[in-house]
């Protein structure tokens, strides 16, 4: 049977904000997202419906019930399914041209540059707890000079932070170096979103647990995550339009219906976030000494 898809025509209702010859480029574009839950699988289809037809997809997990409140490819058929393939079975229920490598045992020292190589955009959906592999994903971008973005879902908003070549780089913003991950934690927490737009409406603050490695999410976040995202990359694979990079970070919140714009020179060297960060460790130190003692 003969498929009634055409590129142009699925993608035809772009045009006006994108050009004719910029759905064109979309088109070859092709952008590696290592995370497929709450804000990967949604960030991919987000891209390929706005007609980008490239894809590497990384993760090594597959769904499950915990999943359903936020992640696009969870469902009842695809529980205990890798999340790598089934997000490419709905890319290509999009768009069956789309070239979707998956590498579905997450990324690691030894495929990372394979996952990169060649990308135009690399976007970050890592959990938040990968610490050591983000770092090391970031800094690779970084040496190859691919434009990397992060969108953290952040209550009922989404963070942004965008690290482009010749810019601040990742580590640069957020000062991790060797420190242990409970530092790490505190400094992506401080660096994420500056302006904590999120903070006061977390009404069961015990939630949030950095020993369990587990916190609150909602799909509202998620799907803002990946608007904002798109967007972002649309402007980077296009290459117009202006795009805010670390140390500049956007938060919009749509609870409190704030947007803020952060400047922080020298990134978590800035002596707001250093103050953040020490209030931060001394709250993480209670916590942890709080589970210890009830454990």
């Amino acid at each position: 049977m003969t498929s009634p898809f055409r590129y142009e025509q699925a993608f035809s209702r772009n045009i006006g904000w994108v050009t004719r010859e910029e759905q064109a480029q979309l088109r070859t574009k092709r952008v590696a997202i290592a995370g497929g839950g709450g804000v990967g699988g949604v960030h991919a289809l987000t891209l390929a419906r706005l007609g980008v037809t490239k894809f590497r997809i990384a993760d090594f997990d597959t769904f499950d019930v915990p999943n359903f409140n936020r992640q696009v490819g969870a469902m009842v058929s695809t529980l205990n399914q890798p999340k790598v393939e089934v997000i490419r079975r709905m890319l290509l229920d999009i768009n069956p041209e789309c070239e979707v490598e998956m590498f579905d045992q997450g990324i690691n020292d030894a495929n990372l540059h394979a996952f990169l190589e060649g990308a135009d955009m690399y976007v970050d959906a890592l959990d938040f707890f990968a610490f050591d592999i983000r770092q090391k994903t970031f800094a690779l971008c970084a040496r190859l000079g691919i434009p990397a973005s992060t969108v953290a879902p952040l209550g009922m908003g989404a963070a942004l932070l965008n690290f482009l070549p010749g810019q601040m780089t990742f580590e640069e913003y957020f000062q991790w170096g060797d420190l242990p991950e409970t530092d790490k934690a505190v400094h992506f927490v401080v660096g994420l979103a500056p302006a904590g737009l999120h903070r006061p409406y977390l009404v069961v603050p015990e939630a949030v647990n950095f020993v369990e490695r587990r916190g609150p999410s909602t799909i509202m976040a998620c799907q803002l995550c990946a608007g904002v995202m798109g967007t972002e990359a649309l402007k980077i694979l296009l290459g117009r339009g202006r795009v805010l990079a670390a140390p500049w970070g956007i938060q919009f919140d749509a609870y409190r219906n704030k947007l803020v714009r952060t400047w922080r020179p020298g990134g978590n060297r800035n002596p707001l976030h250093r103050l953040m960060i020490k209030i931060g460790k001394k709250q993480l130190a209670k916590d942890l000494a709080a589970a210890g003692a009830s454990a």
